[in-house]
């Protein structure tokens, strides 16, 4: 039974920057070596749809064809990951509203605006810039997969 546009996949992943480094994965063991284990996660098998848009595009289209047990090593672009940092997703922030709020800018560190999630890009007397982008932005990913289960989604015809 392979993967088709709109099953449910159940599988593992180990993500990689291309020097190797894990920035993410489902098994526990793996993020604990890698010193990444965040302890308040639940660790196992992600499922998603597929085909749909609920991943990034590069693992949407590997994961396609692929059968329970199958493993692949995929290398995703940033144009089918995360897409390229964007310049209008960088904005400045006097610094007078982080003092307002009582907040110390540390520059490197994230911080939640009513935007969403940002990093903190750069601190100085009058400004702190702010970057939306996602941290993966701009960089090619490699992602090791492991199909777990295959729930085939329903076809048309057999709807009621």
């Amino acid at each position: 039974m392979k993967v088709e546009k709109g099953d449910f996949v159940v599988f593992n992943y180990i993500g990689k920057s291309e020097n190797g480094e894990i920035f993410d994965t489902t098994y526990e063991d793996v993020a604990k070596e890698a010193g990444i284990y965040v302890e308040d996660r639940t660790y196992g098998p992600l499922g998603a749809n597929v085909g749909v848009g609920e991943l990034i595009p590069g693992i949407d289209e590997a994961l396609l064809g692929m059968e329970i047990g199958e493993k692949k090593t995929i290398t995703i672009p940033p144009e089918k990951g995360y897409g390229m940092p964007r310049e209008d997703l960088i904005i400045d922030v006097p610094a007078s509203e982080f003092e307002k709020a009582g907040i110390e800018p540390v520059e490197g560190a994230y911080i939640m605006t009513d935007s969403g999630i940002a990093r903190i890009s750069a601190v100085n007397e009058e400004n702190v810039t702010l970057d939306f982008n996602h941290p993966l932005a701009g960089k090619t990913l490699i992602f090791e997969v492991e199909v777990v289960d295959i729930e085939k989604a329903e076809s048309e015809s057999h709807k009621a």
